[in-house]
């Protein structure tokens, strides 16, 4: 079994082969954290949590590294902070702290390593240091420190290797940082002053005065420095959206190279995977354009699984346009799904070891670039299988089927709490006991065919927001809406 995946790098689909199968290393661009995540935001997080899964099963639990970085210094940040007059760490930590628990929501497992900007100074210091003695970076009069695009390009077409344009092309159509005394336009910032109010930290030696350069790092610096700190280069797999291409990702491999003295651009990660935007009404979903679903507002409302679900229904590198629609047909899917694994219950999972065919079968929608719309088709052929073998009472072939949609499931990120729970969820001990009394109550009156009381029974359920749904082994119940 091979899995391919798409690498922008190449722009093909090619066979993934880590550079050492006892530790495969991936890097995902993670948030900045001042604000809340917009359900846009998680979708690069679910995507590269499947690939993380995928990547667990093939190679082992313990030889998969992952790391997901938190931005925790920032223009944004900086801003926060200063208008609520606070330090910025009381920003970040909260918003990590909501960031991390709204994704673990979404049932995404946490990455093996989490660096934050803050704690990895010395390492991108130590970088811009190593670029300004290759000549790679410069100083400037105000104190900045630049890289130097145009020498790394060299004429070669490198620079633009991923983003697949030119250093014209990229310079005409750039939101660079503006800085002033730029040997060339498309020179970016690596470090640079502070502001009135903002924190400073030692930057690298000017070299004309032998002394720090008080400040801060650019973007770019930081995902070069922590990446290669926690992971160790080449990487395997960098993986984000797809708007850090150019020129995040574009950058991160020019400084990364150069500091090594590379020409490759593989040196600094063998495959780069991007996934697509999500569309609301054909537009894209941002925070300038006031079209935001926040992750945090949305599973106070919809279960975490069923906005997974929706996140996955499409495949990654596709646009996904967000509507009602999406979620209630996911919904009405897992409702399904759990409905079958909770007539299932009584069926204990087949241990028998699957054939390499077996396997295979298994694995195939997510060892083709993580084809997430085929392994959800899969999951629900496996539960009609599993259904249809409850229905004929073949308990040995529902054995088989069972562990079939929950293994799937397991990797893709579905189906691994109880179908109790997840018909009742946010229901209190209080509302359950009330709904268990009342489902007694109901049967003894239908039972005794007494329409009235039955009614008013089906009336307080209602009331409490409760759907009942009855069966060959009783009556079950679920929260309206969950």
């Amino acid at each position: 079994m091979t899995l391919h995946i798409h690498d922008t790098l190449s722009g093909q689909k090619v066979p993934f082969e880590p550079t050492n199968p006892d530790r495969v290393t991936m890097y995902v661009c993670g948030p900045t954290v001042y604000n809340y995540a917009h359900i846009g935001n998680a979708r690069p997080v679910v995507v590269f949590d499947v690939l993380f899964r995928l990547l667990r099963h093939l190679y082992g639990e313990d030889k998969v590294v992952y790391a997901r970085n938190i931005t925790d210094v920032d223009d944004k940040i900086n801003k926060k902070a200063i208008d609520e007059g606070v330090d910025i760490s009381v920003i970040t930590n909260k918003f990590a702290d909501i960031y991390n628990a709204d994704m673990a929501a979404l049932n995404a497992l946490p990455p093996t390593y989490q660096p934050r900007a803050t704690e990895h100074m010395p390492d991108m210091v130590a970088m811009i240091e190593d670029l300004i003695a290759r000549g790679a970076a410069y100083v400037t009069d105000d104190g900045e420190v630049l890289f130097r695009v145009a020498e790394y390009d060299a004429g070669s077409g490198r620079y633009g290797k991923l983003a697949k344009r030119s250093l014209d092309d990229m310079i005409a159509g750039a939101r660079v940082e503006v800085a002033e005394n730029k040997d060339n336009a498309a020179d970016f910032v690596l470090w640079k002053p502070s502001k009135p109010g903002e924190p400073v930290w030692p930057g690298p030696p000017n070299p004309s005065t032998g002394k720090p350069l008080p400040g801060r790092p650019g973007w770019h610096i930081e995902c070069s420095a922590m990446s290669e700190a926690v992971l160790q280069l080449p990487i395997d797999i960098h993986g984000g959206g797809q708007d850090l291409i150019f020129p995040h990702h574009t950058n991160e491999i020019a400084q990364s190279c150069a500091a090594h003295g590379h020409s490759d651009p593989a040196a600094y990660a063998k495959y780069w995977m991007h996934n697509g935007f999500l569309d609301f009404s054909g537009e894209k979903m941002s925070k300038s354009l006031g079209n935001v679903k926040l992750v945090h507002e949305l599973i106070k409302e919809t279960p975490g699984e069923v906005l997974r679900w929706a996140l996955l229904s499409a495949s990654y590198r596709s646009p996904l346009d967000w509507n009602d629609s999406i979620l209630d047909q996911s919904r009405n899917t897992l409702d399904r799904i759990y409905g079958i694994l909770r007539r299932a219950q009584r069926i204990s999972v087949s241990e028998a070891a699957r054939t390499a065919d077996e396997q295979s079968e298994l694995l195939e929608p997510l060892l083709d670039d993580l084809n997430t719309p085929f392994a959800q088709f899969r999951l629900s052929h496996y539960a009609k299988s599993l259904s249809g073998y409850l229905d004929s009472g073949n308990d040995s072939a529902a054995s088989g089927a069972k562990r079939d949609l929950l293994d799937l499931g397991y990797i893709t990120g579905f189906f691994q709490q109880d179908p109790e729970a997840w018909f009742k969820q946010g229901a209190s001990d209080d509302l359950t006991t009330q709904v268990e009394a009342l489902l007694v109550e109901r049967a003894a009156a239908r039972a005794a065919k007494n329409w009235p009381e039955s009614d008013r029974i089906r009336d307080a359920l209602n009331a409490l927001n409760v759907e009942v749904m009855d069966g060959p082994n009783g009556a079950t119940w679920k929260v309206k809406g969950k």
